[in-house]
C-alpha cells in the first residue's frame, strides 16, 4: 500500500505525452541509467546541439521517463562537445512549414509552457545541468530548468532570445533574476549579452566552475552522492523548495506561448532569423 507522501508525489506526475518515445529509439540524444543516475546527452554536435523538432521530443520524452522510472533518483544533463545546447536550430525551428505549426499553436489559445521545459521542470527527480560549453537561448533555458548548475571553464551562457526579435522561455524570467537578481537578470535579458563561466560563477548563474575534463566527474560524483539519500525524501524535499521559492510555471508559460505567438509574426523576428543565417548585422523596424 502506498504512503500518504507516495500518493502526493504520484498527483505531481506529468500530464501523458501523446506519443512518448522511448530511450532506445532516441536519435538525437542519448541516454545511459547507471548506479540510479540517468545521463541525457544532447547528440547533435554538427550543429552545436541546437535543437530541432525531434530532439525536443526526445528532450521531452527523457525527462518523463525520468520522471515515472523508480530506478532514476537523479538526472544528469549535457551535451556532446564542444556545446552543451546552442538554443534552437533557427533553419530548421524559424523558417517554413515549422514555424507555421508553431505559430499555429501557440496561436491556438490553449497553449503552455513549452513541453519540453515542462517535463525538465515537473520531474520530481533532482536534476543537474554540467555545462560543457555554449549554453545559449533554450540552451540557457536548460539549464535554468535544473536544480544544480555546474559548468566547464569552457561555458558560455546567454539569453539570445532579444536577438531574434523574441522573448525568452520561463526560466529566464522566472529562475534567472531568482539566481542573478533583478536588475543584472534585466541586463542580461534586453541586451542578449553571453557570459562566460567565470562571470556566470560571479553573479551567481552556476554553483561551480570545473577544469573541462573534470566536468562529468564532478557533475556524476555530485549525482551520485544525492543518489545515495532516501528518493522519497529527496523528491519531497524538491517539492518543497518549488513551493518554498514561488515557482509555479504554468500561467507565466501559457502567457510566454501567447506572446511568442504574437512575435513570430513581427517584421522583426524574421529580420532577426534572415541576419542570422545570412550572417549579417540586424536591422530592427519596431513592425
Amino acid at each position: 500500500m502506498r504512503t500518504a507522501l507516495e500518493r502526493g508525489l504520484k498527483a505531481a506526475s506529468l500530464v501523458p505525452m501523446s506519443m512518448p518515445i522511448p530511450p532506445e529509439a532516441f536519435t538525437q540524444l542519448r541516454y545511459a541509467l547507471s548506479d540510479h543516475v540517468a545521463t541525457v546527452t544532447i547528440d547533435r554536435p554538427q550543429v552545436r546541439n541546437a535543437l530541432d523538432r525531434r530532439a525536443y521530443d526526445e528532450l521531452e520524452s527523457a525527462f518523463r521517463h525520468i520522471h515515472a522510472d523508480p530506478e532514476v533518483r537523479v538526472a544528469v544533463v549535457t551535451g556532446a562537445d564542444p556545446a552543451f545546447c546552442s538554443g534552437e536550430d533557427v533553419k530548421a525551428m524559424m523558417t517554413g512549414a515549422q514555424k507555421e505549426a508553431s505559430v499555429a499553436r501557440l496561436t491556438s489559445g490553449k497553449a503552455g509552457t513549452t513541453p519540453a521545459a515542462a517535463a525538465v521542470l515537473d520531474c520530481a527527480k533532482p536534476v543537474i545541468a554540467a555545462i560543457n560549453g555554449v549554453a545559449v537561448g533554450w540552451g540557457c533555458e536548460l539549464a535554468l530548468f535544473a536544480d544544480i548548475r555546474i559548468a566547464s571553464e569552457q561555458a558560455r551562457l546567454g539569453e539570445i532570445f532579444i536577438k531574434r526579435g523574441l522573448i525568452t522561455d520561463v526560466g529566464g524570467l522566472s529562475r534567472l533574476p531568482a539566481l542573478v537578481g533583478p536588475e543584472k537578470a534585466a541586463e542580461l535579458l534586453f541586451t542578449g549579452d553571453i557570459v562566460d563561466a567565470a562571470e556566470a560563477l560571479r553573479i551567481g548563474l552556476v554553483s561551480r566552475v570545473v577544469a573541462h575534463g573534470e566536468l562529468m566527474a564532478a557533475a556524476g560524483g555530485l549525482a551520485a552522492r544525492i543518489a545515495a539519500n532516501p528518493p522519497l525524501a529527496v523528491a519531497a524535499m524538491k517539492e518543497g523548495l518549488r513551493r518554498g521559492t514561488g515557482y509555479a510555471h504554468a500561467e507565466l508559460g501559457a502567457w510566454v506561448s501567447a506572446t511568442l505567438g504574437r512575435l513570430f509574426q513581427t517584421d522583426d523576428h524574421r529580420e532577426g532569423v534572415a541576419s542570422f543565417l545570412e550572417k549579417r548585422p540586424p536591422v530592427f523596424r519596431g513592425r
